[in-house]
């Protein structure tokens, strides 16, 4: 049986306007399970990153929990949100964020050398998962040479580099063309598999979340089941409008 690792309990997310409070988030209710990809999808403002930005410990929720291993991510400290950022969680985004003064090589090593390791010994690891990706040609080239698909390649290969537990994507495929953006998405859900990771993408791309475990719908700050399988866990639409989990 799987296991939920993540567990929204009647999350709401406030931001504060000159004249009202703006509610993004809405009594979200949703468990996700450890080694499962999950898609959310809606319309631009809907509120898809703020969640993710929650399970990234990267923002706190105006009410209710969110936790991870029954552990609530707003109640860690700096140090321990720092932490588990580093070392359970990866993170890809619509943007790649490189480094440009650094090559795809040094970009794929660089959490693990801000973590305190030696060059010489994870450099021959980044180059590994260079070739996992298919860029060991490209390691040691200018970042402003590479193209869109190959710099989102080389992102997704720094955010897996130290195994994390889970594999965050935001629009990750948002700026690239369809033949890009279909190696990107194949190369996330090899990963998925191969590593056992839990995958979470937010996307507007409904042919990307087609391939996902399970997809769930953000529409004006409330989430709604689309589609499932056997493997996750599901709750009829009229439970869910009781408050039940998703």
């Amino acid at each position: 049986m799987m296991s939920g690792i993540y567990k929204f309990s009647n999350v709401t997310k406030k931001f504060s306007g000159p004249e009202e409070n703006l509610e993004i988030l809405k009594d979200i209710n949703l468990v996700i399970d450890e080694g499962e990809s999950v898609a959310i999808i809606g319309a631009s403002g809907s509120g898809k990153s703020t969640l993710l930005h929650l399970m990234g410990a990267l923002d706190i929720p105006s009410s209710g929990t969110v936790s991870f291993n029954d552990q609530n991510l707003a109640g860690m400290s700096l140090e321990q949100k720092a932490d588990f950022r580093n070392k359970t969680l990866g993170f890809v985004f619509q943007f790649h964020h490189l480094l440009p003064e650094f090559s795809p090589l040094e970009n794929v090593a660089m959490p693990a050398i801000i973590g305190g390791a030696r060059r010489s010994d994870v450099l021959p690891k980044a180059y590994d998962m260079l070739e996992r990706v298919g860029l060991t040609g490209r390691a040691h080239s200018k970042v402003a040479t590479l193209s869109g698909g190959e710099r989102q390649r080389v992102a997704i290969a720094r955010a897996v580099f130290l195994r994390p537990r889970v594999l965050l994507a935001d629009e990750p495929t948002g700026n690239l063309d369809e033949a890009a953006g279909a190696q990107v998405s194949g190369l996330m859900h090899e990963l998925n598999r191969e590593l056992g990771m839990t995958l979470v993408v937010v996307t507007h791309n409904r042919d990307i979340a087609a391939g996902m475990n399970r997809t769930v719908e953000l529409k004006t700050g409330k989430l709604l089941p689309l589609q499932s399988d056997q493997t996750c866990r599901t709750t009829p639409l009229s439970a869910q409008a009781n408050g039940d989990v998703v």
